[in-house]
């Protein structure tokens, strides 16, 4: 496929797309989306231009009172970081990773303060999830929080915390008896609440070892991130 003419050689092309009926504060690291955040209107999207062999993450702040620079509801950092505050949806890559293949993924790994899914072009790979959000037969969905899970800005909800976040404890922080790829294993834990990520986002990173959501695509692969749930 040819290269488009407003993307330099050795460039890729990130769009993110707000389908969400609120404002998000679009960051993307290491880019001009980066670290002011870009404002994106219920309906807008924008595109910046990465590196070839970039590696960074893509996520969006809620509520904030002036600029993505803060305070914000939710997706802040406490200072100018690589990564917010919990809980926050991420979106992580590392281009050109492997024998021309990158690796991306939708993290709820710290929990989730919008629905986010992940589209691929300019490459002969299939692209694992359609247009509208949809993986294997199941679609993005909203998240049906419970009550101890909820985060709460200015009496309203602003995400659904991490397991860890939420209850502590070395059994849903994977610490001590827990630690560790064998042994922290949700379908052991009293109640398995990564599934309350997985079931709104199927193809997502419920907890750090939920490897199967690592999704690959080979050649000059371009990324379009949407904020929102399935039509």
């Amino acid at each position: 496929m040819a290269r488009p003419s407003a993307v330099p050689a050795g460039k890729r092309l990130i769009t993110v797309v707000n389908r969400t009926p609120e404002t998000v504060w679009a960051i993307v690291t290491d880019t001009a989306a980066y670290p002011a955040g870009h404002r994106l209107a219920p309906g807008q999207s924008m595109s910046v231009t990465v590196a070839d062999n970039w590696g960074g993450r893509v996520w969006g702040r809620t509520g904030c009172a002036a600029t993505a620079a803060g305070p914000c509801a939710s997706g802040d950092c406490t200072s100018v970081c690589d990564g917010p505050n919990p809980p926050t949806t991420l979106g992580e890559f590392t281009l050109d990773a492997y024998a021309g293949m990158d690796f991306y993924d939708v993290s709820m790994v710290d929990g989730s303060n919008l629905p986010m899914y992940i589209n691929v072009s300019h490459t002969t790979t299939v692209d694992p999830v359609s247009s509208s959000g949809c993986y294997q037969g199941r679609c993005t969905s909203d998240i049906d929080c419970p009550t101890a899970m909820r985060s709460v800005s200015g009496g309203r909800v602003v995400g659904c915390k991490p397991p860890c976040a939420a209850f502590g404890g070395d059994t849903y922080c994977c610490r001590g008896a827990w630690a560790g790829r064998e042994k922290c294993v949700p379908s052991k834990w009293p109640v398995d609440y990564t599934q309350v990520f997985k079931r709104a986002e199927p193809y997502a990173y419920s907890y750090a070892f939920d490897d199967s959501a690592t999704m690959a695509c080979k050649g000059a692969c371009y990324y379009k991130v949407t904020f929102g749930t399935t039509p």
